[in-house]
């Protein structure tokens, strides 16, 4: 498992650096029983830590990896103090750029602070993630499976391409977070907070929505296909070639809201159900496109006070 390989590279390099474990703790500013469970495998150092460790240690970043080991590791006694030749720094740099960790599988990373990271294409499968902190993040196609990210931070953060499947999502937040081509699906997204985003091709498919807050965001090429989205409120928001088709739409409002080449279809053939559901939804102050005002009049839903570009 890739958290007992860096736990017995952090020991074997603590010991020729002939350091305690309470001494490296001190000097990263944590507990000594942190660093033990790093050696146990028990958990697992965050990217921004990891760095700080091969400084400490003088170890290349590489050292971490899982084709580094063991040769790579320098003389843990040489003089910290001393200046580091231009190419040294040059290679210290392109370590820097190589991807280092790319499975946090399986991880316990609750609390983690992974703030600013570049970390694109990880994977984050049958994780603790609650309360991570991932804003400001690069994490563009990265892939979140049968996690616990109750609590954790978005915000600012690139998730283009990444996938979120199955996962406990309550209370997560993303403000001013890049939705591209981002998908959720059959996740819990109760009191989450999409806020000032702007989600673009986009999927949010079999997922319970209804508890999800929604401020200021804009959709274009999004499909909430299959979710539960009755009573949410968009009041105000921008939908362009948004897909609702045969997601539950009780009671939700759309007042004030523009909507262009939006589809509320059913995936079978109309019901009754179907058309008294339709019904619910409020529009009211609305501006919308003639195909989707014609769609929805069509079906016998009220149209009050909805203007038609």
């Amino acid at each position: 498992m890739e958290s007992n390989m860096i736990g017995d590279k952090i020991a074997t390099a603590r010991k020729k650096a002939n350091l305690s474990q309470a001494q490296l703790a001190e000097q990263l500013f944590i507990s000594a029983q942190a660093v033990g469970k790093w050696e146990r495998g028990e958990s697992i150092p965050d990217i921004v830590t990891i760095s700080k460790l091969a400084k400490i240690l003088s170890v290349d970043l590489n050292y971490f990896s899982e084709n580094a080991w063991p040769d790579n590791l320098q003389n843990a006694a040489t003089d910290k103090t001393e200046a580091i030749p231009a190419n040294t720094k040059n290679l210290e740099d392109k370590a820097q750029e190589r991807p280092l960790l790319t499975n946090f599988n399986g991880n316990a990373l609750a609390q983690a602070d992974f703030a600013g990271v570049s970390a694109p294409g990880r994977k984050f499968i049958g994780s603790d993630l609650c309360g991570v902190d991932f804003s400001g993040a690069d994490l563009s196609g990265s892939v979140f499976t049968g996690s616990d990210a109750q609590g954790a931070r978005f915000d600012g953060s690139n998730l283009s391409d990444c996938k979120f499947t199955a996962l406990n999502l309550k209370e997560a937040s993303f403000i001013k977070t890049i939705l591209v081509r981002t998908v959720f699906s059959a996740s819990d997204l109760a009191g989450a907070r999409f806020s000032n985003t702007n989600l673009i091709d986009a999927r949010l498919t079999a997922t319970d929505l209804t508890q999800t807050r929604f401020e200021h965001c804009s959709f274009s090429g999004v499909d909430f296909k299959s979710s539960d989205l009755n009573g949410q409120n968009f009041e105000g928001q921008s939908f362009v070639g948004v897909k609702f088709d045969n997601a539950s739409l009780k009671g939700a409002s759309f007042r004030g809201a523009t909507l262009k080449n939006v589809s509320f279809r059913p995936t079978f053939a109309l019901t009754n159900r179907y058309y008294k559901t339709l019904k619910t939804i409020h529009f009211e102050g609305a501006t919308m496109d003639k195909l989707t005002f014609a769609a929805l009049k069509g079906v016998g839903v009220e149209m009050k006070n909805v203007k038609v570009v």
